[in-house]
Formats: structure tokens, sequence, C-alpha cells
């Protein structure tokens, strides 16, 4: 067999096996094809695909993206793999490697590369670096990628590919993986042993925690009064979320959520404050700053999660961490428990039942859930009339009348998150990732269905959303799902729209269009910067990006894609849209006119960024000396 077929065999036969259940491990290849590819790797899926299934991407980042979020509502347990041509097509990939391999997603990436025989070079589109010939484009995945090898000869895809699945289905090391595909070995002939290419089942354990380790949390949570658990990402995998709701519940501890944790559990549990840190409400906030003892169970403390390290402000507070990973279990110098997030409450919860252990909490939990459904209530009324103020304060605040003249649009983003919220199906699978949207999703949308929500917070990569949309909806292809993207995103990346048409994988986008770069834009101000290239303006007299603002119809271009579309000014004709839009078997889009200022705001968390420690601006001067202010009450490590 050639290489390439060998290596089409080889993934069609993959398999894992999860609390007894074995499901087919790769669904299918994504590819935009190329010359280095498509003669290659494309041959043996024409020749002999198996089971597997070819998907044509419009945009290599874009088509990898989708399969980062198709492995992740399979949770873990299922990918698409992606394939390229060389150079750029290559190099287009080394996003989606970084944003998978932060957010711990397995995806298999098969970049194609120049001729392991050199003979031909330099071909088209080979990069040469003077120093070495044996450095391509496929080099720069190294840094982004959890593995890397390239096949410079037929045999070596048998310990290479095995060392691929090995990463990609171990819950502690899940990421990208790249496997460099040179062009003229694709097509090389080797007589590959039949072990190889047959079935071959990997098993992903539940990892219990050491006796020691496990003793070590129950003494540091034996003597906390008041803990709080923090729900991330691992507790979603390890599809753990009733058990942690039944640790929780017995011992009346309150539990908060992480961008990549929320719908592990159900918002409506009483033990569920909601979102925690820069883009959380004031529940979990409120209740994180007088927590003694914080409880993480599959996170990896991002500087959102812990407000960069000053959320967690009760003197002496005390970390505990239960991770899969030991790199992650090690973070804020807790006590830990390397372990499977479901196995390890499970064991924890006996032993804190045997000594008979109750948290201190009397009516805090309630109180504080009470105070934040009273201001959800506020966003979700929030109107633009005659007592209108934007709801993020700003230096400099754009002109609403001036938008209102370009656009006729009227909504408030918060009441727009309320109603979309309310009127869609439960089950419907939600996907952001960039701008705003992420903060005022994690506070204000609730998941009473689990593994609803689709956010990819890690790496916040623009572009995401739809890409992610669909891939969600190829895992979930009898559940709606809906893109929730700003103007921003959209126009960096939204080519694989093109593709939810193709395979009549119907995804709902809903544009949040303000204008520019909303999120960045209340980030320079509230840093004392001007208004620099954030709001989508023209160029004016001077020379700088000041003039008039854009107006773009979005609807007229996803529309000519053959998408469905729709224009919502107000909230009548969101409502009337996000209503029709479920009639419809083909993607849809709504462009969401959306009053600029008008997301949430922080509730008690602050966020570390590199404000000038000089400037002749006073404004600058002025946010140098709050954040110095923060930098001192942090934590160091």
């Amino acid at each position: 067999m050639t290489t390439a077929q060998a290596l089409v065999k080889f993934l069609d036969n993959q398999y894992v096996s999860f609390d007894g259940e074995e499901t087919q491990f790769v669904n299918g290849i994504f590819t935009v094809f190329g010359h280095g590819i498509v003669c290659g790797l494309g041959q043996a899926l024409d020749e002999n695909r198996g089971d597997l299934r070819v998907y044509q991407g419009k945009n290599e980042q874009g088509m990898a993206h989708a399969a980062i979020a198709f492995a992740k509502q399979n949770n873990r347990r299922k990918i698409i793999a992606c394939s390229s041509s060389i150079g750029p097509g290559a190099a287009n990939m080394i996003t989606a490697a970084g944003t998978a391999t932060v957010n711990n997603i397995p995806l298999l990436l098969f970049p194609a590369d120049t001729y392991a025989c050199r003979q031909p070079d330099p071909v088209l589109q080979q990069f040469e670096q003077t120093d070495s010939l044996s450095i391509t484009t496929n080099d720069a995945y190294k840094p982004v990628c959890r593995y890397w090898d390239r096949i410079s000869r037929p045999e070596q895809l048998m310990s290479s590919m095995i060392q691929a699945m090995r990463v990609l289905t171990d819950p502690a090391t899940a990421g990208a993986v790249c496997i460099s595909l040179p062009q003229d070995v694709e097509g090389e002939v080797y007589e590959f042993p039949e072990s190889f290419l047959a079935k071959r089942v990997h098993k992903i354990p539940r990892t219990p925690a050491s006796a020691e380790e496990l003793e070590d949390i129950v003494s540091a949570i034996a003597g906390a009064k008041k803990p709080l658990v923090i729900c991330g990402g691992g507790v979603r995998y390890s599809e753990a979320g009733e058990v942690l709701e039944d640790f929780c519940t017995r011992f009346q501890v309150p539990f908060a959520e992480t961008q990549a944790g929320k719908s592990a559990c159900l918002s409506s549990h009483p033990c569920n404050l909601g979102g925690v840190g820069v883009t959380g409400n004031s529940a979990a906030n409120e209740i994180a700053k007088r927590a003694d003892v914080i409880i993480g169970v599959g996170t990896r403390f991002s500087d959102f999660t812990t407000a960069s390290k000053s959320l967690f402000a009760y003197p002496g507070v005390q970390f505990v961490t239960i991770n899969v990973s030991r790199f992650d279990a090690y973070k804020m110098d807790a006590v830990k428990a390397v372990g499977d997030a479901k196995t390890v409450l499970e064991a924890l919860t006996q032993k804190l039942t045997a000594i008979g252990y109750r948290s201190d909490y009397k009516d805090e939990i309630q109180q504080a859930k009470k105070a934040w459904n009273t201001e959800y209530q506020r966003l979700a009324d929030y109107r633009y009339d005659e007592s209108f103020e934007p709801l993020v304060a700003a230096r400099y605040e754009p002109s609403i009348t001036e938008f209102i003249e370009k656009t006729g649009g009227v909504i408030t983003q918060t009441s727009a998150v309320a109603l979309i919220r309310g009127l869609i199906a439960d089950d419907a699978v939600v996907v952001g990732s960039s701008g705003s949207l992420p903060g005022c999703l994690q506070r204000m949308w609730t998941t009473d269905v689990r593994n609803s929500y689709n956010m990819e917070y890690g790496y916040s990569c623009m572009g995401y959303e739809i890409c992610g949309a669909l891939g969600a909806r190829l895992a979930h292809p009898d559940r709606e799902v809906y893109a929730m993207v700003g103007d921003g995103s959209y126009l960096m990346l939204h080519s694989e729209l093109v593709t939810s048409i193709q395979e009549r994988a119907k995804i709902n986008v809903l544009l949040f269009d303000n204008a520019g770069f909303g999120c960045i834009n209340n980030l320079e101000m509230s840093q004392g910067i001007g208004n620099l290239a954030t709001e989508f303006r023209m160029r004016d007299d001077n020379g700088e990006l000041l003039g008039e603002l854009m107006h773009i119809d979005y609807a007229m271009s996803a529309a000519g894609y053959g998408v469905k579309t729709y224009t919502a000014r107000t909230l009548d004709e969101l409502r009337d849209a996000l209503e029709d839009s479920k009639k419809q078997t083909v993607s849809t889009l709504i462009d969401i006119k959306v009053l600029p200022k008008t997301m949430t705001d922080g509730y008690g968390a602050w966020w570390r960024v590199g404000t000038a420690q000089a400037s002749q601006t006073e404004s600058v001067n002025e946010a140098n000396r709050r954040n110095q202010e923060q930098i001192q009450k942090a934590r160091k490590y």
C-alpha cells in the first residue's frame, strides 16, 4: 500500500472505549485539496475511504475550527481529521492548532509538505530556510501542538500514528496533533503489517486519585466553613455534572462555572451561581470574594476565571484542585488530587459524608442568586428610551444617534440575549468565542440541557463562531445550533457558512452588528486610550479613522450564499425573525443592529492588561494608577 492508503485504512479502524461504550473515533476528514495532498491522500480517499466521510472545507482554519467544535460536542470521543496542501494551506491551520491545544480538544492535522527527496526543490509554495533545508512551513506547528512528526519514510507512519492516538485519546494531553506528510512519501509503497491496519480500541480510563492525595484534599475541605467549587471543562468531558451537583447539594456548597464548564451542570440547580470571574455575574463573584477554600474541578484557572488572581480575596484562602492533568492540578499552589473528575468527586463525597461534613452557609447562596436574578431582569428589560444611558462607561461614547440614523437599529445587546434565550429551544446548542458576547452569555445564558453551550474561550479565537456552529451541527444533526457572533468576527471568518449549505447542515447565525470591535473599544477607552481603529468608520479629511460610521448590510451578503436572511432593528423584528428561522431547513442569518455600549459590564472583577506606565495623557496615567493598585492586591503565584 502507499503511505496515504495505509493512513486512511488506519484512521478508519480507530475506536475509543469509555465507560464500556465503544465508538468509532475518526468520523471523517475535512480538506481543501491542493497540490501536495490531492494526489497522495486524495487518491487514497477516492479509492477506498471505508466509513470515513470527506468534507470539503472552504478555509483551512475554518474547517479545523469546525473539527474542534465537533470534537467538543462529542466530549472528545469523536473527531474529524483535517488535511491541507503545502505552504499557505498548511499555515492556515496553525491558528486552529493553537485553539485546540489551549482548550485541550483533540485535533488531528495532516498538512502536506515539500518533497522528502528534495529533488524538485524549490517547489511551488515552498518556504526555504537558508540555515536548514529540513525546515518547512510545517515546523511552525511545533509550539502549538501536543505532538508533532514528519513522515519522511513510509514505515515511520506506524509508530507516529500510534503515538498520535495516544495523545488524542488521553484526557490529560488532548490537543492538536500535526503529522506532516511530504508529498512524495504519501505515494510511496511499503508492505504494512496487517496488525497496524487492524481495528484498534483505545480505552479511556477513569483514573482515580492516589489515596494520599485524596486524604490531602479531604483534610483541606474538612476545615472549610464557606468553600466554593469552580466547575471547569474537565467536569463536562468527564460527564461529572450530576455527581458535582450531588456533591454540592449534600454538603451545601455553592458552585460557579467557567466558560468551558458551563452546561456541564444545570443552571437551575439551587447551588449554581453561574459564571465566575471577569465575565462572571454578581452572585458568583461576591461569594468567591468571601470563600475560604476554592475547589477547582477540571479548571486551569485562567486569568478570566481568577480575575487575574485578584478575585479570591479571603485572607489565607486555600485552593484545592481536582484535575486529570498534573500540570493543571499544580495551579494556584493548590492541595491537589490528580484524577478523573467524576471518580475523584465520588470518592470525596464518601469520605466527607463519613466525617459528617457540611459547610456553614445559611441563606447566602439563595440571597446572592436572588440579587442576580433582579439584575438579570434589569438587563433583559434594558431599552432605548428617554432614560437610556450606555451600560458600559467610557471616556468616549460613540454617537448613538449616528448609529441609529445609519442602521435604524435600537436593540440593546442585553435585551437581545434575553429574548433569544427565551425563544429558542432548551436543547439548542449556542456557539461563541470572542468579543463582548462571551461576557453577556456567561452571565445571562441559562443552560438546563447538558452540553448545550460551546464557548471557545481559551484562545478566544475570532472566526471560531460560525465554523464551530457547523461542527456542532455535524455532531448533533437533530438539534438547532446558533452561532453568536459579532460583526468584527463575522468579517474575519465565515467561510464555513457555505459548507453548512453544501452539507445540508442547518445552522443559525445571530450576528450582533454594533459597527466595530466593541469589546476592544471598551478596553482601550477604559485604559485612557483614544478611539483608535476599533470602530468601523471611514477615513476622515484629516487622515484619521474617525469619519462617518460604515453601514454594512450583512443580510444581503449572506443571502448571496443561499442563506435565509433577516434584518432586525427592533426587538419585535428580532422576535419575528427568530420564530420564522425555526421553520427553515436551510442555514439562516439574522443581522441584529445592536446599539454600541449596551453589553454587560463587569461585576467586581478586575482584568490585568499591559497599561502604559508612562504617558503624556492623564487618562492613561490614571488607568495605570488603578492597575498598579490592583496588581499589589493580586495573588503572586
